[in-house]
């Protein structure tokens, strides 16, 4: 079996004592884009870290192409994995220019200086994401969507080429979140960026996710296209609360919809 991609085997993780992960599986292959959906609790985030190689698991492990993801040193790990956590935002104020060439990092030089190199990349990140005319903003100038899109040009610096997403559309509102699936799904089919990603927004995921893998308590329920993991006595039972699965009219991708009478 070729060892390409990402891969989780016999994960096993917890916390203060309690197992979350037991022998998990998952293997994400390159070009992919991927959405880790569930309820709260389920693991996303977890994963996330997991697959980042920011935690390490009690048992098995998550290798990249073969080789353990944990074990990489930081550098040579960022100049393959670019993170976008659910908290992004940096703690001082910069310009959007110089926050995003801080994703050069892990390409600079023992004196830490950019070249013409990094500013040139810096300078196609901020093309990719349509916020080059924000350059000399500083971030707190930015409403909410603008900053989003910087973080993921910063991460986009790295020149990676695998993103890891979680939760990139916490808190905004809808018309930044289809700016933001609409830009990862064309970094993935017209450029091959290998793109993994936590939501909430379980339909936008549908919308835009050819695979969606869907957690529960640590478990993955279900795994595969929209169309196959939404089902609706699936759905209705990993998130506790009952669903209808319909057709949308335009897209023909499914939808998830609350049923009339309450949770479960």
């Amino acid at each position: 079996m070729s060892e390409a991609g990402l891969r989780a085997g016999g994960l096993c993780f917890g916390y203060a004592g309690a197992a979350l992960f037991a022998q998990l599986e998952l293997r994400i292959a390159p070009g992919e884009m991927v959405a880790l959906i569930g309820p709260n609790g389920s693991g996303k985030t977890t994963l996330m870290k997991l697959l980042a190689g920011t935690l390490r698991a009690s048992e098995g492990g998550v290798t990249l192409d073969g080789a353990a993801v944990a074990g990489m040193p930081a550098r040579a790990r960022a100049r393959r994995i670019a993170v976008v956590p659910q908290e992004g935002h940096l703690a001082f104020d910069f310009t959007v220019r110089e926050a995003v060439l801080m994703g050069r990092t892990a390409h600079l030089g023992p004196l830490g200086i950019e070249g013409p190199a990094d500013l040139t990349a810096a300078t196609e990140a901020l093309q990719r994401t349509g916020t080059r005319h924000l350059a000399a903003r500083m971030l707190s100038r930015l409403s909410g969507g603008e900053r989003q899109l910087v973080v993921i040009a910063r991460a986009l610096a790295q020149q990676p080429d695998w993103l890891l997403l979680d939760e990139p559309t916490a808190f905004l509102d809808i018309r930044h979140r289809l700016e933001i699936f609409a830009l990862l799904s064309r970094l993935n089919q017209q450029e091959g960026l290998t793109i993994v990603t936590t939501s909430h927004d379980i339909n936008l995921a549908a919308r835009y996710c050819r695979r969606i893998v869907l957690l529960k308590g640590g478990r993955i329920r279900a795994d595969g296209t929209p169309a196959e993991v939404f089902q609706a006595g699936v759905l209705s039972d990993v998130y506790e609360t009952p669903l209808r699965v319909e057709r949308d009219a335009r897209t023909g991708m499914p939808v998830a919809l609350p049923e009339a009478g309450g949770v479960m």
